[in-house]
């Protein structure tokens, strides 16, 4: 199958479900022009693949004829060493840009060097180009393949995928399959699909009778293989003829099923705009089953609501009324006793989002601070480079403020260059002074500190201090804020207050204090002290052993002591793994920062990027309205005393998935069992999950059909999860896929959620198909708008 006509040879012939693949063109490389530069990568470059200051070895890189695919191998032993996907990098940095590159930055120029960057956790490659225009050639190459898979749609994915898996089982690359080949290409496919049946599918497309399938004849058995009878029967119940939706009738599908109320007509004209790929039927303003499987399949047809993807929330409202992406130990890769230090770690943070970040810093050599894990064997590196790092990253995906939170360990010279540092770096993003340059009654909106970067640390005296007015009696601690009274009793805090403060001029840089303006750390004592004695700038922290007491205190405090001013919630010291606290115990009493290791992948950091997905991932999320004023009635533990309670019920038909991914380690040959759980989390009322059946031998196509309802009291706190997992009767579950987002984000209608790795990254074509109806149960007749 190696006709360049193959792409028309299926758009002619293809069904509904039906994609494409070709051994050697596929959808990427079919329709991309083969400038220069990728001429040469395929051609392939020998670099050096540099993994520290004395690890360098040759590498041959080749792009591989399909353009999706890059592999190497060693230049000595000619063996095969890694391939990776174009789809698998998230970007490409000219230069000395990374910690390891810098190292060898007097062995080589900077013209030469580059880093691929993975999404996910992956770790990035450094290389070394032969020469300029070979480098130039490679990061060209890959930024324009990288803007090419950016651009493709859901149908375009489709077709690469099958096309990946076709050169896979294609073993003697002459672009033919015979039945062994298919048989071979479904279990790698994750069918397990009874062998007469295949053997019939696979007579019925080989016309030629050649006992090969190529060309359409391959076509032909794909579409077979792929049809999916659950959106054929959606499509033909509002179909008159059965071939095509025409306007009205698709309207009244979005109307009826979908829920979509504005501008309906406007709506399913310009659907058919952008997902109809036939010319005849845009000109009818009708719908064909491939376009509407392509709507179902887009942005529009997700789960998530489309609209929250950009900034859709007010941004005017106090700090203290917003939750924060927040990251604990932002500077480690891996685990709190040995890891690795880099700046990566904050790059990888704010890119995903992190309004928060922690830095740990520590006397260091030669008069400069180190940041790193004290007292542990985790590397060390320079704070002056992981500012310039935050400093180069910090507004990139975010315009909104940047929180430093110091753990602050150095002595008062060092501190001194911390501030140094601070301020030539940052500039004037760094904020050294109130907006007004009065003493707030209230914290600024993250409207207004747009562009800027505040400090979290201890400080000398009160915010007055550094606007030169008169002293007054403060907290002086030298503490750091892991210790900040985190498993203390109040009496033990308040000895140590009385113990330290004598001596906290002498322990605290006066010029590094001067730039701790929104976010002091103090003390906790009690919620009545705090109150009473705290400013809106003045925060504390807590660990989340010491959070959770206080959320056990009786009545809604803590909902109050949140509405006012900030607090950050960090994992306990213990968790040596860097395993994470389940956040929404936090969110459930308004705390703003519950600080995550970024590093860690679970449940919690998909909770985590489930909440910060939406308003455009700006990492600051508004807190519910009857959760932003002191008097509010709110107990996350009696949620149907809230002002304005409004319960609704959620029913979720999980009706079928598509192109599961096999479990990771798997046996050769081995085919999932899939089935599907569905978790809200929320206040402890709301938190519960159902799940289906399992489904044997197929995580190709499987269907379920199965309605798994719940009620959800506080419907504006409430995340949805869904799971796929490969059911094992004698072992524990494997992971297959999931997809996490707030219930308030959740569509209406006939849905994909299209899933999501164990790192949080995608792996399309993978989804599940389900169809969504929420009720108000106050007016049970009232459906609620997805």
């Amino acid at each position: 199958m190696t006709s360049p006509c193959f792409a028309r040879e299926y758009q002619d012939s293809a069904g509904p479900g039906a994609r494409s693949g070709s051994s050697a063109h596929c959808v990427l490389s079919a329709g991309l022009q083969l400038d220069e530069n990728l001429q040469l990568m395929q051609a392939g470059s020998v670099m050096r693949k540099v993994k520290s200051r004395n690890w360098k070895k040759q590498r041959y890189f080749k792009l591989q004829e399909d353009c999706m695919t890059i592999w190497y191998k060693s230049k000595k032993t000619g063996n095969t060493k890694s391939t990776f996907s174009i789809s698998d990098i998230e970007t490409v940095r000219e230069g000395h840009q990374s910690e390891i590159l810098q190292s060898i930055a007097d062995e080589f120029e900077s013209e030469l060097c580059f880093t691929i960057v993975f999404f996910g956790r992956r770790a990035n490659l450094d290389l070394v180009a032969s020469t300029v225009e070979d480098a130039q050639c490679w990061i060209h190459g890959l930024e324009k393949l990288m803007e090419t898979v950016r651009n493709m749609d859901q149908k375009e994915i489709l077709d690469q995928w099958i096309c990946d898996w076709f050169q896979k089982a294609d073993k003697n690359r002459d672009g033919r399959m015979n039945f062994k080949e298919v048989q071979d290409l479904l279990k790698m496919m994750n069918v397990d699909m009874n062998e007469q049946h295949a053997y019939r599918l696979f007579q019925m497309a080989d016309k030629s009778e050649s006992g090969t399938l190529e060309g359409d004849e391959f076509v032909m058995f794909y579409k077979a293989l792929t049809q999916r009878d659950e959106v054929l029967k959606i499509f033909q119940d509002f179909s008159k003829d059965g071939k095509k939706l025409t306007l009205l009738e698709f309207v009244d599908f979005l109307r009826q099923e979908q829920l979509e109320v504005e501008n309906t007509e406007e709506f399913a004209m310009d659907l058919i705009a952008r997902h109809e790929p036939s010319e005849t039927a845009k000109k009818l303003h009708a719908l064909s089953i491939d376009g509407f499987l392509i709507y179902l399949c887009s942005a529009e047809g997700s789960i998530f609501n489309v609209c929250h993807e950009s900034l859709y929330q007010d941004m005017t409202q106090a700090l203290c009324h917003y939750f924060i992406s927040s990251s604990h130990n932002t500077y480690l890769m891996e685990d709190q006793l040995r890891g690795q230090s880099s700046v990566e770690g904050y790059i990888r943070a704010l890119k995903r989002g992190c309004r928060c970040v922690e830095v740990d810093t520590w006397d260091g050599p030669n008069g400069e601070p180190i940041v790193y894990h004290g007292h542990t064997f985790t590397s060390k590196i320079f704070f002056k480079d992981v500012i310039s790092a935050i400093n180069k990253y910090a507004f990139r995906v975010s315009d909104y403020p940047v929180i430093l939170s110091l753990e602050n360990h150095c002595g008062v010279d060092q501190q001194d260059t911390m501030a140094q540092h601070l301020k030539s770096i940052l500039g004037d993003k760094l904020l050294t002074g109130t907006l007004d340059g009065r003493i707030p009654l209230q914290l600024p909106s993250p409207q207004k500190l747009q562009g800027k970067i505040l400090l979290k640390g201890k400080k000398i005296g009160r915010l007055k201090d550094s606007l030169g007015e008169q002293v007054e009696d403060s907290y002086l601690g030298e503490i750091s804020e892991e210790e900040d009274g985190g498993d203390m009793d109040e009496e033990n805090v308040r000895n140590e207050d009385k113990k330290r403060s004598k001596k906290s001029k002498d322990r605290l840089s006066q010029e590094l204090s001067d730039c701790i303006i929104y976010c002091k750390s103090v003390p906790f004592e009690s919620f009545r002290h705090s109150r009473t004695n705290y400013k809106p700038y003045e925060m504390s922290s807590f660990t989340e052993y010491k959070a959770r007491k206080l959320i056990r205190e009786p009545g809604n405090e803590f909902v109050r002591h949140n509405s006012c001013q900030l607090t950050r919630v960090y994992p306990t010291g213990l968790r040596t793994d860097s395993s994470n606290y389940n956040p929404q115990d936090m969110w459930n009493v308004g705390c703003q920062m519950a600080a995550l290791n970024f590093q860690t992948a679970g449940v919690e950091m998909d909770l985590n990027d489930g909440l910060f997905q939406q308003n455009g991932r700006c990492g600051y999320i508004l807190k519910p309205f009857f959760m932003r004023h002191m008097d509010t009635n709110f107990n996350p533990d009696q949620p149907q005393d809230t002002e304005g309670y409004s319960p609704v019920s959620l029913s979720i038909q999980v009706i079928s998935a598509q192109q599961l991914p096999k479990v990771e380690n798997s046996k050769e040959g081995s085919i999932v069992d899939p089935l599907v759980r569905v978790e809200i989390f929320g206040v402890p009322i709301d938190q519960s999950k159902q799940e289906t059946k399992y489904i044997e031998n197929n995580g190709f196509n499987p269907i379920w059909n199965e309605t798994l309802q719940f009620k959800i009291h506080i419907p504006e706190l409430a995340l949805v999860r869904f799971v796929v997992e490969d059911y094992d009767k004698t072992t524990r579950n494997d992971f297959i896929g999931q997809y996490t987002l707030p219930f308030k984000s959740v569509k209406s209608g006939y849905r994909h959620v299209h899933l999501l790795s164990k790192d949080g990254t995608k792996i399309p074509p993978a989804t599940l198909f389900v169809f969504i109806r929420i009720t108000d149960t106050t007016n049970p007749v009232q459906e609620a708008e997805g």
